[in-house]
Order: structure tokens, then C-alpha cells, then sequence
């Protein structure tokens, strides 16, 4: 028997028998002893009954995750058990539309089965969690790894799928990617990739611990998950000068760490493994437990979206001992080569500016957004009114700053925000996504990310104050303050890792007459209330300049860079084509060329892009603030399931994987806000034969995509 094939087949009769057919793979003695990997700190378990508590919901269940978030007893002091139901509560909320309208509880939840019918009740999942420290002894790095085992787990075909946290999130942060596994009885891998909610508060020198309660600095020790390299000497200094501000472990560890995403992702696996054998493994005649479950039995899927799903990817083109099986990922996050030698067409127009990094194309909408926001051609566009009546000033005052900097030259304000909307489309924004511009502006999502993304890849400590920028709260009218202690007890919890969150605002350090949030701020160089346009243009000077700080932002974004090397591995993305995020041309379409140019007839890639769907599914199900989502966007969600459907039967039945395709959507239509209940209709699937007219196709280092 072949080792390669063991992971295709049914196994005959649960571990013993894996155990047997491993043995038979790798020599004498049978499976060797199970043992924790070396990265791997103090292990911490828990079994959830799958009634009070559960891995996929917290004990909330399908109406729970839907309804009004869970209570503390003691809102400043909360336990570890609160924090993570709340924190699964939360996360599972940022990142799905939970309006059944929208099509929670009928097409996708925890009690909709793997058929697609609603019919797993509330959905709870029993199992034991296991948590722990990826690290090398001294604590500085610290990445929370977690595997989830469910009771369902079936050892005659074992399985393991990956959840890298999206965005810069804890490590419950892709908990609705885990969904897939749990319902099919896989173990699910976790990783918060190095970054994480939680800061560490400068002024009171308190940080947080894995499972998201705090304790004073010094206490924590090596146990934190995240300390600022700071003596106390010079937290003293930085505590003097700017009060009550925080450091986030991506933005400020100094590690870079989205260059070790896919490690770190590949380490989840490892651990998994690991957990699985101690769970589940053979005991051998002293008691020990062996490796049962091992590469050569054990399936293993890398799954997430948005950074979770970049990482995926990574650890794909990393993986050179066979950990991975097969990837499905949703919008992911993806650095392309400096010169990926690939290009983009969509119909027969050539997109002209393609693969460019995330910092790179952020930067550039932090400096643009917020004006072209107030383009008239946006009339209907999601928030648009709203932000105009709310924002206009600040957005007229940034437009007039662009002028008066040589870099708009319209008369007016609405000439100029044309103008600026035109740039974006021109960088690389899809005429689609235009009109999602003033949600994301108003939502300060350019400047959260650049400063972040920034801070991180150069490797700055929180200290340096980066382009002038901090993290802190602030009152009403955007002054410095101290958080409130309920809000900082939570933010394991409320925080995305990338402020504006959980209560802590951007800052501008270098406003004229003291430091003020940064959607309020002046500019020093023109005086002007206009969003920090000085601060704007600093960051993008680090991706354009040839400084210190530019060089050490471009050593760290090389650092990220993929090869487009899956190794032959079956892998499906699927990517919304409005995403005005992560835009398509610059991430999946541009890898997805990269992959078929380096791995040839080898590629075993298939490129989904979805119509009519965006980044944020869960803007989606909040008509009432963001009405037009509704009505203009599907759920990409429902595609992710599709795609790891789609790898799994590959795997296991070797079903081919359908096809690079466009797959056209119908939006719900109606009143913006009021839009009428989703059906299977708006979301057809992906075609395993899909008509001339929808293939995506490559040829001579150019993807074509369908109008």
C-alpha cells in the first residue's frame, strides 16, 4: 500500500487500524511516540459538552449568536469563560450577515449541515479545546495557537482544517471559517498569526494574557501575549510625553509578523497533530501515546479569508514536508512579486495597474478615499448620503488640501472629488467598487490599515510614533483621554487589533495645538481641518520614498512577498469582485496568474470571482446603518463553503475541481434597507461545467476575466 494514497481512502476501522497502516509506512517499529513539537509552550484544555458550552458557538447556539450579546457579571473584571463566549460571539458577528433576510439560519449557520439544509438545531458542537503558546522561550513572540476536536471526529477519515484569524484579530477571529470542519468532524487548526485584539496599556503597564484577561506587565512576565519592548525608563518617557495611549501587537511587536503568517499557519497544523494523537492516538504498552494520525493518513485543508486566507496561501508555498493537502480560501490577502511578470484583462480592456501590496494600494486610498467620497456621481451609493451630511467639511477640507498640494486640480469640491474617485478607479479599484468608497471612509478602514500594516512591515516600536500616529481613546470632540476600564477589559473581546476599534481612536500626534483623533485633526503644513492629510502622505511617502523609514517598510513588505508556488496542491479562492478593500487585480486575480505562470500544466488552481459581493459580509446585515448593502450584495460566505466542498471531494472521490470562473450572483434588489429575503436563486453555484461566456482564462502570463 501506498503512503501517498492512505489519505484518499476511507481508513478500515478507526485508529488502530490508521496505526496499522502507518506502520507499514515507516518501518519496524510502528508509529513513534507521540511528542510535542518544540515551538509549542504549556498546553491548556478544556471539553465543552456541546449543551452549556460548545467549540463553534460558546453554549449560545444558532439564536444566541443572533441575539443580544452575553452579559458580564463583573464588566471591568471578566473571566476567561466570559470573555470567550464573548469573544466567538463577537467574531463570528463581524464576519457574517446574521439577518435571516440575509440568509442566516437558511443558508449558511451553525444549523445548517453540510447539505445545506437547516436541520442541525442550534448547532452546538461538543469537543475539547486546546490552547497554547507558539514561542522560543523568551515570550517575545508568543502566537496563540488553538485546535479544536470535536466529539464527531471520525478516526477512520481523519481530517484537519486550518482557520488562520483574519484581519489582525485574536485567535477566535476566523471561528466562522472553523464552521466547515466542525460540521464535517475535522479537527480544526487556529492560529492569531502573531497579531491579535488586545493591547498592551502603556500608562497602567497592564497587557493581555492567552485567554484575553489582563495582568500587570511585570506579573505576566513571559506569560503576555503582548509587552512593548520598552525599559521602564522609556515607557516613562513615551507615558509623560503622550498619556493613555496603547500598543498593538501587530502594529508595534517589531517582528513583522505578517512575514511568518505562513508558519505560523503550518505550525497550527503541527500542533493539531499533535493534539489529535494525545487525544485520539494508540497508547502504547507504558501508557505514552503514538503518532496515529499522521501526513500520510490525515487530510489537511488551509482555510480562512482575508489575511487568514493570504496566509493559507503561504503556508502552502512554505509547506516543503507535505502538511498540506489542499487550500480553499476566501478574498485573501496577498503580496504579489515587485514584478510578478503577469497582467490582468477583464473583457477585452487591459487592467493597467495591477499586483500592487497591500500597504502600497492602502496608503494610496487613505490619501484619495475620503474625498472621492463626495463625488456626485456616488448620489445612492451606500452611506454616501449620510457621510456627506456628516463628514462633508472634513472631506471638502481634504479635497482643498489635495489642491493646494498639486495633486488635484478640480475648482471645486465635487470637481476635485470626481477627480479623486477617478484615481482610485485608475489604480486598480473596479468600477464596481467605487461606490463602496464612503462606507469604508466614514468606517476610517484606509487609515486603520495603513497605519497598521505600516507600523508592522517597518518594524517600529511604539515609541518612534510612525508618520506622527498613535493609539489612544478619546472624547466626543476627538481629545486625548483615558479609556474606560470596562472598555479595555473587554477588547479581547470588541477589538479587531487594527484601531479605530473597541473604543480606541487613530490619533494624530502631530496636530497643531496638541494631539487629537485623527478624522479630526489638522494637518501641520496647511492648517486645515482636513483628516490628517500630512499624515496620509507620510505613510504613502514610505512606500514611494527612498529614506530610512522607506527602506525599512520596503525590507519588511519583501519579506511578505508569495512565489506563487502551491506545489501542485488542488486549491480554490474565491474573491468578491466589488471588493474595494482587497481589490481583485491586486490580490487573487494577479496570484492566481502568478500560480499558473510558475507551476504550468501543474496548476491544480481554480480562480472563482463572485459578482455582487464585497468584503464585509456583515455590513450586509446592518440595513439600518448601512442600507444598500442589502439590497446591491450576496454573501460571499456561502462561496467559501463551496470552495472547501469543492477540495474535499477532490481529496476524497477525486472530483475535479470546477473550473476558473466568474459566477454571476442576483442581488436581492428593493428598497435599500428593506431589501427582500435571500433565496438560493441570488446565489447560484459554482459551475463544475460553467458557460464560454464565465470562464476565467489564462494564456502567455495574461488572465482574462469575463465582463
Amino acid at each position: 500500500m501506498r503512503c501517498e494514497n492512505l489519505r484518499r481512502m476511507p481508513l478500515c476501522a478507526g485508529a488502530m487500524a490508521v496505526a496499522a497502516m502507518v506502520a507499514g509506512c515507516g518501518g519496524d517499529d510502528g508509529p513513534k511516540a507521540n511528542a510535542k513539537p518544540e515551538f509549542v509552550g504549556t498546553v491548556t484544555m478544556l471539553e465543552y459538552d456541546g449543551g452549556q458550552d460548545d467549540l463553534l458557538t460558546a453554549g449560545l447556539g444558532k439564536t444566541g449568536l443572533a441575539g443580544d450579546a452575553p452579559a458580564y457579571t463583573n464588566a471591568a473584571a471578566p473571566t476567561a469563560v466570559e470573555l470567550r463566549r464573548n469573544a466567538i460571539y463577537n467574531n463570528y458577528r463581524a464576519l457574517l450577515d446574521m439577518t435571516a433576510k440575509g440568509g442566516y439560519g437558511v443558508l449558511y449557520g451553525p444549523n445548517v449541515a453540510l447539505d445545506g439544509t437547516p436541520s442541525l438545531g442550534e448547532g452546538k458542537v461538543a469537543g475539547g479545546e486546546y490552547i497554547a503558546y507558539s514561542d522560543d522561550g523568551t515570550g517575545r513572540r508568543n502566537v496563540t495557537l488553538m485546535v479544536q476536536v470535536p466529539n464527531s471526529f471520525d478516526a477512520r477519515q481523519p481530517c484537519i482544517v486550518t482557520a488562520t484569524s483574519s484581519g489582525s484579530r485574536g485567535v477566535y477571529g476566523a471561528i466562522s471559517a472553523g464552521e466547515w470542519a466542525l460540521k464535517r468532524g475535522c479537527a480544526v487548526a487556529y492560529t492569531d498569526k502573531g497579531t491579535g485584539a488586545a493591547p498592551h496599556d502603556l500608562q497602567n503597564d497592564t497587557v493581555p494574557l492567552i485567554d484575553g484577561t489582563r495582568a500587570a506587565a511585570n506579573a505576566a512576565g513571559t506569560a503576555a501575549a503582548f509587552r512593548a519592548a520598552l525599559t521602564d525608563s522609556e515607557r516613562a518617557a513615551f507615558n509623560a510625553a503622550t498619556p493613555n495611549r496603547f500598543a498593538f501587537k501587530h502594529a508595534h511587536s517589531q517582528q513583522n509578523p505578517e512575514k511568518d503568517w505562513g508558519r505560523f499557519t503550518l505550525q497550527a497544523v503541527q500542533f493539531a497533530f499533535y493534539v489529535l494523537n494525545e487525544r485520539l492516538g494508540e497508547r502504547a504498552s507504558d501508557g505514552t501515546r503514538r503518532q496515529t494520525f499522521a501526513r500520510g493518513n490525515t487530510l489537511v485543508i488551509a482555510s480562512s479569508i482575508s489575511n487568514g486566507g493570504g496566509a493559507a496561501l503561504a503556508a502552502a508555498e512554505l509547506d516543503d514536508a507535505g502538511w498540506i493537502d489542499a487550500v480553499a480560501v476566501s478574498e485573501p490577502a496577498v503580496e504579489l512579486p515587485a514584478d510578478p511578470g503577469v497582467s490582468i484583462r477583464r473583457g477585452a480592456t487591459a487592467v493597467p495597474v495591477s499586483a500592487k501590496t497591500l500597504v502600497d494600494f492602502t496608503t494610496y486610498a487613505q490619501v484619495y478615499q475620503s474625498c472621492a467620497s463626495l463625488a456626485p456621481s456616488l448620489a445612492g451609493a451606500p452611506f454616501q448620503a449620510a457621510y456627506a451630511a456628516t463628514l462633508s467639511p472634513l472631506a471638502a477640507a481634504r479635497c482643498a488640501s489635495l489642491r493646494s498640494k498639486g495633486l488635484l486640480t478640480g475648482a471645486d469640491s465635487a470637481a476635485q472629488a470626481e477627480e479623486a474617485l477617478a484615481k482610485l478607479r485608475a489604480y486598480g479599484w473596479e468600477a464596481e467598487a467605487q461606490v463602496l468608497h464612503p462606507s469604508l471612509a466614514a468606517f476610517e478602514v484606509a487609515p486603520a490599515v495603513a497605519v497598521t500594516f505600516a507600523n508592522g512591515l517597518a518594524r517600529a516600536g511604539v515609541q518612534e510614533r510612525l508618520c506622527g500616529y498613535g493609539y489612544g481613546a478619546t472624547t466626543a470632540t476627538g481629545v486625548p483621554e483615558a479609556l474606560n476600564a470596562t472598555a479595555l477589559a473587554a477588547m479581547f473581546v470588541t477589538g479587531n487589533g487594527v484601531p479605530p476599534a473597541g473604543g480606541v481612536q487613530l490619533i494624530n500626534e502631530n496636530n497643531p495645538g496638541g494631539a487629537a483623533r485623527d478624522l479630526l485633526s489638522r494637518s501641520p503644513s496647511t492648517a486645515s481641518f482636513d483628516m490628517n492629510l500630512d499624515g496620509a502622505l507620510c505613510l504613502r511617502q514610505l512606500v514611494e520614498g527612498n529614506d530610512a523609514w522607506a527602506q525599512r517598510l520596503k525590507t519588511g513588505v519583501d519579506e511578505t512577498r508569495r512565489n506563487g508556488n502551491l506545489r501542485g496542491k488542488p486549491v480554490v479562492i474565491v474573491h468578491g469582485r466589488d471588493d474595494a478593500l482587497l481589490p481583485v487585480s491586486h490580490t487573487s486575480r494577479p496570484y492566481a496568474a502568478l500560480n499558473k505562470r510558475v507551476e504550468g500544466a501543474a496548476s491544480k488552481l481554480s480562480y472563482i470571482e463572485v459578482t455582487n459581493a464585497q468584503h464585509f459580509d456583515s455590513f450586509i446585515g446592518l440595513p439600518a446603518v448601512l442600507p444598500g448593502y442589502d439590497s446591491r450584495y450576496i454573501p460571499l460566505h456561502v462561496y467559501l463553503n463551496q470552495a472547501l466542498d469543492a477540495v474535499w471531494a477532490n481529496l476524497r472521490n477525486g472530483t475535479a475541481l470546477p473550473p476558473s470562473q466568474v459566477v454571476r450572483t442576483v442581488p436581492r434588489g428593493g428598497t435599500p434597507g428593506e431589501a427582500p429575503a435571500i433565496t438560493a436563486a441570488n446565489v447560484p453555484p459554482i459551475a463544475a461545467t460553467p458557460a464560454a461566456a464565465n470562464r476565467i482564462d489564462y494564456a502567455a502570463g495574461v488572465l482574462t476575466i469575463p465582463d
